[in-house]
């Protein structure tokens, strides 16, 4: 089995590198130099490179990487945008990556972005801005309804499964969830173990399907006290889940 070693770039993005032997696979490699630079430091070869969605900081380091190791595997979603992939995914396309004895099957997930794709094998879920710890990716293209359709599949998944998004937010997305829902005990406890590992600069990553289900109020829209409270922000009543999702993707815009 490979291991998952995050690299960090920007100021909270993890690009996580897949490790079995000497081979390396990276996601959404959006700087090149942290990548180049650990991959030296650890001897690794870069095979292959996994891309989620277009968005810069997940894609800006593509070039760079192909001009170090030309000819490797670049795997993305069906969008022309994105200069550098050499294989494009849809839904229910499954890949096998050799030099770390890994497959993936492609799960399309649109709601950050239409063309959104996530990674999972039958441990890991690789999913770039769609789930975070505690939260979601912001709608920059997509609906609420696709969100919430996004949201959901992921939820479908063993709840052993590891999330492994793309950015450091688990403190200020639970600040948030404590505003949505007050008396969730284990989001409480939660909290204290995130804020505990942040002051000792320590990733949060990866959470897990089991804990997101029990913590994150996007996946929480059928709650009666998360619809209450959404309720009570908006003013009005709220009809659906989906109503009760937008309400609360819309509040956490603004928070």
């Amino acid at each position: 089995m490979y291991q998952v070693i995050p690299i960090a770039a920007f100021s909270d993005n993890y690009i996580w590198c897949l490790i079995n032997n000497n081979n390396a696979v990276v996601v959404d490699p959006g700087d090149a130099k942290p990548v180049l630079q650990f991959l030296q430091e650890e001897q690794l070869t870069l095979t292959a490179i996994l891309v989620t969605h277009h968005h810069w900081d997940h894609t800006d380091g593509i070039e760079a990487l192909l001009t170090a190791y030309p000819g490797i595997t670049v795997y993305g979603p069906y969008n022309p945008s994105i200069d550098g992939l050499t294989h494009r995914l849809k839904e229910h396309d499954e890949i096998e990556i050799k030099s770390i004895e890994a497959s993936f099957k492609i799960l399309e997930v649109p709601g950050h972005t239409l063309d959104h794709i996530a990674y999972f094998d039958s441990t890991n879920l690789f999913c770039g801005d769609t789930l975070f710890s505690g939260g979601c990716g912001r709608l920059f293209e997509g609906t609420p309804e696709q969100m919430h359709h996004s949201l959901t599949k992921l939820t479908q998944l063993p709840d052993s499964t590891k999330v492994y998004c793309t950015h450091e937010y688990t403190k200020a997305n639970l600040m948030f969830a404590l505003a949505v829902e007050p008396n969730n005990a284990a989001l409480s406890d939660y909290r204290d173990q995130v804020v505990e590992l942040r002051n000792k600069e320590v990733p949060t990553l990866p959470s897990n399907i089991k804990l997101e289900k029990e913590i994150n109020p996007f996946l929480r829209s059928a709650i009666s006290s998360i619809k209450e409270h959404c309720e009570q922000h908006t003013g009005h009543e709220l009809n659906s889940e989906i109503a009760v999702f937008a309400a609360t993707r819309k509040w956490k815009d603004n928070f």
